[in-house]
């Protein structure tokens, strides 16, 4: 862990590096990366049981929601991509969160102005229908091998036995801490005193015990309907206050529970020096952006060039995509995306001429999107005008950097790419009292002014970034790779691509090198140990600019699993933040 210690000494890491867990696995038979120890094993306890990569997945996914309750849960939702070896085919399971049917353009303006993003984040109008159990769900009776009651167990035995509240637990609690004191069940579940729980705090959650038991003993329905969906409900709609607490309600109905449906999707597909990429597409924006800002670079010869000089078109590459997609992408069942024009190499070969390679792109203002209409090959599909070309140069909007993603394979060579959230640190705050899980503010993740591809709408799903990849070589698995963070997924998951393909980096060096995260903003956000590196020098030559976001230092928590030549598989998780990831393996290599 020496390479992991050189890139971060911060507090969360130095702990975790203190313990057993180890950030990267090699062996044979299945594979499981996530960043808690906890909830690897229960992965790993699956597979073991005979379970495959989608049993494995959602049992990783449940206990996460008991261990890492700030970045994921039942009350929310998120994308699992899906790789089926023995049909050779990919599925995504969308479950991000819809808007309720009352929801207006206007939802989050008040007097012609659009209301203070942290006052929509803790408030039920933020809450949108969650989806991650009805996912859960349809993902075990299509694709796996289990039941509720068996992939749960695990789940339900960490909330009832509990665990030691370890740095990282309490440095999130803490970031969440203003929310949960609006609340009288929040509260009392994670504050002492009024205080964060500490550190070594036996912390334990046998209302999300009792949810997970229901669930498994009712199946998925027992969520959308009956006491579950009723307390549910009166949280968004009655906020368990305290105090003189004053948030916004929210205006769920039992018909928006029941109505929330998954979509089953297709992946978009993109190739690279190469490799065949499989990703989301809209309403998640990620893959669409990854795989734009690839075909960009692919149109410069990176094999002659220095890291600072590849470094240096990533950058360029990344805003000029950002562009796109803060212009075109949106819920596909509400926007007509130009999916076919953004994933074209020729249109990427033109807006690959807009990059110096001398030279960075002056930020003074935001880079303008391209128009990807011409280059649509479907005939059906009108020419228009850039609808949405103005959006993107108003400022860069607040997106939430806490989700988490894990990534499982298994011998038959299934592999789950998943990541799930309740979008801010703790959600909007409000625990659901009497079953333990915290709801989601996803609906804040729309854009509050019109006109735009991802303005609030009934029943819309917001523009999401999420964007998990697997990547295939000669017809074969190659690696996948994801991570959490907001609108840094996409760079995390970019810049690792970029560093593992075009600077030969192996996968673990490619997810603990220094991050830097172009948006289209004035600056680039950076973390600590980047600024005043020979790396940040070097690069300041070309004219780039950094920033550091100091209450949130670290840029996205990522995983991955590298397929070997070999037939063994290596799973790697963060090597240097949030505490430093777990990697296991079912057979380790000697």
């Amino acid at each position: 862990m020496s390479f992991g210690l050189a890139l971060s000494l911060s507090l969360s890491s130095v702990s975790a590096i203190a313990s057993n867990k180890t950030p990267i696995a090699t062996g044979t038979g299945g594979a499981v990366a996530t960043i808690n120890e906890i909830a690897s094993q229960s992965a790993l306890k699956i597979l073991n049981q005979g379970g495959n990569a989608i049993d494995a997945a959602v049992a990783a996914a449940a206990t996460l929601g008991v261990t890492d309750p700030f970045s994921c849960g039942i009350g929310g939702g998120g994308f699992m991509l899906i790789y089926l070896a023995k049909e050779k085919r990919f599925v995504v399971l969308d479950h991000r969160e819809t808007a309720p049917a009352s929801v207006r353009s206007d939802i989050f303006t008040e007097n012609g102005k659009a209301i203070a993003w942290e006052d929509s984040v803790s408030s039920g109008l933020s809450v949108g229908v969650p989806g991650t159990v009805r996912a859960w769900d349809e993902a075990l009776k299509r694709y796996g091998s289990m039941q509720f009651k068996q992939v749960l167990a695990p789940a339900i035995q960490t909330a009832k036995q509990g665990f030691q509240v370890s740095p990282i637990f309490h440095h999130l609690n803490s970031g969440a801490a203003h929310k949960f004191a609006l609340y009288s069940s929040s509260s009392a579940l994670y504050l002492r005193d009024g205080k964060p729980l500490p550190v070594g705090y036996a912390f334990k959650n046998p209302d999300l015990a009792k949810t997970y038991q229901i669930l498994a003993q009712a199946g998925a329905n027992a969520f959308y309907r009956g006491k579950i969906a009723d307390a549910l409900l009166q949280t968004v709609n009655h906020p368990p206050v305290q105090g003189n607490a004053k948030v916004r309600p929210g205006n769920m109905t039992q018909a928006d529970l029941l109505n929330y449906e998954v979509r089953t999707r297709l992946p978009i597909y993109s190739t690279y020096r190469g490799y065949d990429l499989y990703a989301l597409g809209a309403p998640s924006s990620g893959g669409l952006t990854v795989a734009l800002a690839l075909n960009i670079l692919e149109n410069f010869d990176t094999k002659k060039m220095s890291r600072q000089q590849v470094e240096h078109l990533y950058l360029e590459a990344s805003r000029l995509a950002f562009a796109d997609r803060n212009a075109y992408i949106g819920d596909p069942e509400f926007v007509d995306v130009p999916v076919a024009g953004l994933l074209s190499k020729d249109y990427s070969k033109q807006r690959a001429q807009m990059i110096r390679l001398d030279q960075a792109a002056s930020r003074a203002n935001a880079a303008l999107p391209g128009d990807p209409y011409p280059f649509q090959q479907d005939p059906s599909i009108p020419l228009r005008p850039r609808a949405f070309a103005g959006s993107e140069s108003k400022a860069v909007k607040q997106e939430s950097n806490h989700t988490t993603h894990l990534t499982v394979s298994d011998k038959e060579g299934n592999i789950v790419a998943y990541t799930y959230t309740i979008e801010d640190w703790g959600g909007n705050g409000m625990v659901v009292p009497g079953y333990g899980f915290l709801l989601n503010n996803e609906l804040s993740d729309f854009d509050f002014t019109a006109p735009h591809p991802n303005i609030p709408e009934a029943g819309k799903r917001p523009r999401s970034s999420i964007a998990p990849v697997i990547a295939f070589k000669d017809g074969k698995p190659a690696f996948t790779v994801g991570s959490p963070g907001g609108s840094t997924i996409i760079t995390t998951v970019l810049q690792t691509i970029v560093n593992h393909i075009d600077l030969n980096m192996d996968m673990l060096r490619a997810l603990a090198a220094p991050r830097m995260s172009e948006r289209n903003a004035e600056q680039t956000q950076v973390e600590p140990q980047f600024i005043g590196a020979a790396q940040a020098t070097g690069l300041a030559r070309f004219g780039h600019q950094w920033k550091l976001d100091k209450s949130d230092a670290e840029i996205g928590a990522a995983s991955a699993i590298r397929f070997n030549p070999d037939g063994t598989v290596t799973a790697i998780s963060e090597p240097a933040r949030h505490g430093v990831g777990s990697a296991l393996v079912q057979k380790k290599s000697h």
